[in-house]
């Protein structure tokens, strides 16, 4: 596998409103970055793999580059878009071709010609003859000869991608392979089990104003997002790649998730919709808290979501510097997962401080426990052994006078771990009974925090209701 560290590095600046997402979008060949008319939607670099002419390579969409004191928002957006600019193999310069050149955009030209960086002058909105005239005054940037294209409406892309490829430094050529459509994939978990090895997949998620972000920088050892006193900095997923002593990580920093009924723009419901996405795609999902405002009811929604979508989870209580009685504030804690998760029982729990990274170091280590017990599978003779001495603690109930026949059970697949319970009118069984099935097999097989799905599967009586 090809660590994406080591790609080529493309990097799309300009001031906001140009429509760099919208180029990033159509160089990485999907919808990733949001988009929306509001400038300034951007605010955290935006990472991608893109396959151009045959190169692979890292593309970031940054910021929009505007003039604002270091300390403000607008500020440290600019900061970090120059952080990506000076990494850069390539800098794609994008300007509005049917604004023309602005005074914004000459002040940053100027700026990029001192950074001795290889510069792509974009003259994006360039739909049909009426921006020809702009297009020919983006020659005063001193940046080249300008490239007309319509990232919106793909007009000039595969140009770009050409030209992109020429200049990157020399590197090896990939060949793009078809997928097999032999074998049909029947579910989201099916693939996950079947994927070849590669990083864990983890998300951060949790409300606005937890710590998200700057848990990732912490981790990092880096500002690599915005962070700040104002609550929802974040808007989009912003995936990032990082190592422990294990191995790969991909790491997905996400918007704060609020209540429906508070959400009233539509860039917020794309943010969330963005954020869901990255939970639904990860393998661990980071459950992140204010420790001094307690466990939300928003909390645990988002962590009933995790339970249903299948994922592992860890709890980690940010802020913790800041508690002031933590041996209540942990019980009070505890005692609320325990009432109001009862599904996901055992849930690892890391305390820390993202801000002074005082604790950090234990999350990693939980977040490869929880894994471990995700991919966890149990032999189907220690199962059986197991499940005749629960049927003789406590015998199945009966159901419309007759008590039901479970047989077997085997474990169907691990990621959540996956149970198959076999026996007649097994499909009757009560949740009860199945609450009594599952923590035996959480505590018994050692499966704390984990989702275990149990699934039901009855068998016919071949005498019952025979007609002669």
């Amino acid at each position: 596998m090809t660590d994406s560290l080591s790609l080529p590095l493309v990097v799309i600046a300009g001031r906001p409103n140009v429509g760099k997402s919208t180029l990033f979008n159509r160089l990485v060949g999907r919808r990733q970055a949001i988009v929306s008319d509001m400038p300034g939607v951007t605010r955290d670099r935006k990472e991608g793999e893109a396959l151009l002419r045959g190169r692979k390579v890292r593309l970031i969409d940054t910021a929009g580059l505007e003039e604002a004191a270091p300390d403000t928002l607008y500020g440290r957006m600019r900061a970090s878009s120059e952080s990506a600019v000076a990494q850069a193999d390539l800098v794609l310069f994008c300007i509005d071709a049917r604004a023309g050149v602005t005074p914004a955009d000459k002040h940053f030209a100027a700026w990029l010609r001192k950074q001795n960086k290889p510069v792509l002058l974009v003259a994006n909105k360039a739909e049909g003859s009426a921006a020809t005239n702009e297009v020919i005054e983006a020659y005063s940037l001193g940046l080249g000869t300008p490239l007309a294209l319509s990232a919106e409406h793909g007009e000039g892309i595969a140009h770009l991608m050409g030209e992109i490829a020429d200049r990157l430094p020399e590197g090896e050529r990939v060949r793009v392979k078809t997928r097999s459509r032999s074998k049909p994939v029947d579910d989201e978990t099916e693939e996950l089990e079947e994927r070849p090895a590669g990083p864990l997949r983890l998300a951060i998620v949790g409300r606005p104003n937890a710590g998200k972000s700057t848990l990732l920088n912490c981790l990092l050892g880096e500002e690599r997002m915005i962070t700040g006193p104002e609550p929802g900095l974040t808007r989009d997923s912003i995936s990032v790649s990082l190592h422990d002593e294990i191995g790969p990580i991909q790491l997905v920093d996400t918007a704060g998730l609020r209540r429906k009924a508070r959400i009233e723009q539509d860039l917020e419901r794309m943010s969330v919709s963005a954020s869901i996405e990255a939970l639904k795609m990860a393998e661990v999902v980071v459950l992140t808290l204010d420790a001094t405002l307690g466990v939300h009811e928003q909390d645990l929604q988002i962590a009933r979501l995790i339970e249903r979508e299948g994922r592992a989870c860890v709890l980690a209580l940010n802020k913790w510097d800041a508690v002031e009685d933590r041996a209540v504030t942990r019980q009070a804690i505890a005692d609320r997962i325990e009432t109001s998760l009862a599904q996901m029982r055992g849930i690892p729990v890391v305390t820390f401080s993202a801000l002074t990274g005082a604790g950090v170091n234990k999350l990693l280590p939980a977040v490869r426990r929880a894994h471990e017990v995700w991919n966890s599978r149990v032999t189907t003779g220690e199962l059986n052994r197991w499940f005749e001495g629960a049927l003789e603690r406590h015998q199945p109930p009966l159901v419309d006078g007759r008590r039901l026949k479970l047989r077997y059970m085997t474990q169907a697949k691990s990621r959540p771990p996956t149970f198959i319970l076999f026996g007649t009118r097994a499909e009757m069984l009560p949740d009860a009974y199945k609450r009594y099935l599952v923590n035996g097999l959480r505590e018994t097989f050692h499966l704390p925090g984990t989702p275990i799905r149990l699934q039901l599967r009855g068998t016919k009586n071949p005498f019952a209701e025979t007609k002669s």
